[in-house]
């Protein structure tokens, strides 16, 4: 696998609460003005198969070792990747992904504590040399994000952690802006709607600007 295709990737990241899927919307928006029509997914998810693994995998009554739960978030992304993004993008179509491979950095390895060293291999062997074209990363503090969460609805397994199982993602996901600042854009999720929206529309302007 390789990135040289005419379609692009995009994806959203973010800890749960952090607005990333609300933004999702606003983006689509964007890229139409522009005369681009995008294909929209998420991980874990996207195929029948992959839904079914993202039911298992949200179940708050399921319960499973934490190379477990990488393995099938990675089972997932390798159907993902076959089924809808590699052929999108080779057929010069642009994806928006809600969530791909920095949140299995993220959550399994920031949050889990698996070593990043197995998480490369798992990233090699599903993805080759595909990243995304650019990787939106909302960032919110834990104690706004959890606010947010709770408002509402009923919480999923990942979502009913503490605190500080998601100030390890969330240090997790900067540890990964701060590796790789050419694709990863931080994005202040505390901000209004109408802050986020604006940088969002920046970032995204940049990205049509360069190709």
């Amino acid at each position: 696998m390789n990135n040289r295709m005419t379609g692009k990737l995009i994806t959203l990241e973010g800890i749960d609460g952090a607005g990333k899927s609300t933004q999702l919307n606003w983006i689509v928006t964007l890229l139409q003005r522009a005369g681009i029509q995008a294909v929209v997914t998420r991980e874990p998810g996207g195929t029948p198969f992959g839904e079914q693994l993202r039911t298992l995998l949200l179940d708050q009554s399921s319960v499973m070792h934490a190379e477990t739960e990488a393995l099938l978030m990675f089972a997932a992304r390798r159907e993902h990747l076959d089924k809808v993004i590699l052929p999108s993008l080779a057929q010069g179509q642009w994806v928006v992904s809600d969530r791909f491979s920095d949140a299995s950095y993220a959550y399994q390895g920031g949050g889990r504590g698996l070593s990043q060293h197995k998480l490369n291999v798992l990233e090699e062997w599903t993805l080759g040399t595909l990243q995304p074209d650019l990787t939106l990363y909302f960032d919110v503090p834990v104690a706004l994000a959890q606010q947010r969460v709770g408002q509402g609805r009923n919480i999923d397994r990942f979502e009913k952690e503490q605190s500080d199982f998601f100030q390890r993602v969330r240090t997790a996901y900067l540890e990964r802006a701060q590796a790789f600042p050419q694709r990863i854009k931080r994005i202040d999720g505390s901000q209004s709607m109408v802050e986020v929206r604006i940088e969002v529309e920046r970032v995204i302007r940049g990205l049509l600007q360069d190709g």
